[in-house]
């Protein structure tokens, strides 16, 4: 079962949000909250595997509990909620720790879909988006240079797998491009985690869009 937390300041969007979630035989909504203290609450009472956090809220904002919850002992996929997909705030929320993010408009099918992505451990941000996102830091171009930078310390191979990373590719696409097991990419991505300094496969694929490895 895939535990969740809703999280918005708006009692009839977390409503929604459960009634749709809850149609689905394999999701569970064991908690919401209406601001991002509860929301860090929440996660440590029930423990879920995926949390829809808000970014805008009053008092303790999404991004802010993003990091709190990312400083958790195995914290939960933390996907954001937006109205407007190139909204420069996500950009600091996937730094932060968010395993990706979703407009608020995403229709219902796709939506159990996509916290289904996200308890798997994928990247629930598509590369079209991740471009725009990058493309809409003012800070671009210092990214762009320390992205190379750490970047470089990867072998060959590791930056081909971070390469796919940033297309948004599964461990069983990047096998199949690749010619190698999933067990060996799994293997791959986390050893690229480490050196990297990133959090989750999201800052991975953002950092290789920074640093100039995706062409596709």
């Amino acid at each position: 079962m895939i535990t969740v937390v809703v999280v918005d300041d708006e009692p009839m969007v977390c409503a929604h949000l459960r009634t749709i979630l809850g149609s689905a035989d394999d999701i569970e909504v064991v908690a919401q909250a209406q601001d991002g203290a509860e929301a860090v609450e929440m996660v440590v009472r029930h423990r879920p595997r995926v949390v829809l956090m808000d970014l805008r809220m009053p008092g303790v904002d999404g991004l802010t509990a993003i990091e709190r919850i990312a400083e958790l002992p195995s914290p939960p996929a933390v996907v954001a909620l937006t109205t407007f997909d190139a909204d420069t705030y996500v950009i600091r929320a996937l730094r932060a720790g968010a395993a990706g993010f979703l407009v608020k408009s995403t229709p219902p099918e796709d939506l159990i879909g996509l916290v289904r992505v996200a308890a798997d451990g994928h990247t629930v941000l598509s590369p079209s988006a991740a471009r725009r996102l990058v493309a809409a830091g003012a800070d671009s171009a210092q990214r762009g240079e320390d992205a190379r930078r750490r970047a470089a310390s990867l072998t060959e191979r590791e930056t081909e797998v971070l390469a796919c990373l940033g297309e948004g590719l599964s461990n069983a696409d990047i096998a199949k491009r690749l010619h190698l097991s999933e067990a060996t990419v799994k293997s791959y991505v986390s050893r690229m985690l480490v050196k990297l300094g990133c959090a989750n496969r999201t800052q991975a694929g953002l950092l290789a869009h920074e640093a100039g490895l995706v062409t596709r």
